[in-house]
């Protein structure tokens, strides 16, 4: 089958990354990549106009609610579904469905497929995705989701036949989550209805006794607004340590609180997966923390000496190019 190009958009909360590939069946090639700070859609189309022009185009989509669980051609309904999720990803599917109005305007009737960050945790058994609340509020939609899915699909391609029966993969970087994966599917993962939940990460304080923002809203006087822009934007490391840069933190002695935190945070999430499997044959770290921080690893791997994990590795997360796979998997006959 002839190759095809496809443009993969990453549209983050403060970046925007790009990459043209080159798939078919059996390769998936990076041609070109490039990054540009905020989202701006007018400088990103500079830096790409000497490529050539892309066949596919995929997009990262972190969350696309209860209507979109699964990786799709961006058609139909879909658009509607993906504004529906906007107030479960406010910093992440904005910006993203911009890009993808972008590209309509820039090339259309050009195939467009969003490629889902829940989308592998879409199958975890009911006692992993469920909340203890009433049937009524559940039933709108409020479960838990999971994320860093697509960085999940990424360790697993990687790992291809020698996949383990019981592999946990540790996520770390500006976002953290830790997930269970039983024979290649997710069964239990840290991430929840949002990004915000599970473990402490960069900016996010991660789980939180939600007794802390009944009294911030009716102490303090925080509104919803000033709650996101606490939780999502001020805590985490940078809210501890003051940066949320790890190596600012080291380098800094009285910053070591955080670093502490974040480790034990980071270790009993892998003990609770742990748990859901039964023990791990494999744990792989990885996502910018994960891949180059050894400190970090260590740190984490001296708390759980304890537990028999059978191996721990490192592997590169392929966001990217599982975007390029799925894309060029759903539009190649178009």
């Amino acid at each position: 089958m002839t190759p095809r190009r496809v443009l993969v958009l990453n549209a983050g909360s403060t970046s925007l990354k790009f990459g043209m590939f080159e798939v078919a069946e059996d390769r998936c090639e990076l041609l070109f990549a490039g990054q540009v700070e905020g989202q701006d859609l007018e400088s990103a189309a500079r830096a790409m106009a000497p490529w050539p022009a892309p066949e596919i185009v995929g997009h990262r989509i972190v969350h696309g609610g209860a209507g979109v669980r699964d990786h799709c051609l961006i058609e139909g309904g879909v658009m509607a579904d993906l504004e529906a999720a906007k107030a479960l990803a406010p910093l992440h599917v904005p910006p993203a469905l911009a890009a993808i109005r972008f590209i309509e305007e820039r090339h259309p009737g050009i195939p467009q497929v969003a490629c889902i960050d829940t989308a592998f945790h879409a199958h975890m058994p009911r006692v992993a995705k469920t909340y203890p609340l009433p049937e009524g509020v559940r039933a709108g939609g409020v479960v838990r989701y999971g994320f860093h899915g697509l960085s999940c699909e990424s360790i697993v391609q990687q790992l291809g036949d020698g996949i383990p029966e019981r592999l946990i993969i540790a996520h770390l970087g500006g976002g953290c989550s830790v997930t269970a994966v039983r024979a290649g599917r997710s069964v239990d993962t840290t991430m929840g209805l949002t990004p915000s939940g599970g473990l402490m990460m960069a900016t996010r304080a991660g789980d939180l006794d939600p007794g802390v923002l009944f009294y911030l809203m009716r102490a303090r006087g925080l509104d919803a607004d000033a709650l996101e822009d606490l939780i999502d934007r001020r805590s985490g490391l940078l809210g501890v340590g003051g940066s949320a840069d790890m190596r600012v933190l080291r380098g800094e002695p009285h910053m070591r609180l955080a670093i502490e935190m974040f480790v034990a945070s980071v270790a009993k999430a892998i003990a609770a997966m742990m748990a859901s499997l039964g023990g791990a044959d494999l744990l792989v770290f990885t996502g910018g923390v994960g891949e180059h921080d050894a400190a970090t690893r260590e740190a984490v791997g001296q708390m759980l000496s304890w537990a028999g994990i059978g191996e721990i590795r490192v592997l590169p997360s392929g966001e990217d190019e599982e975007i390029a796979r799925h894309a060029w998997r759903l539009a190649k006959d178009r």
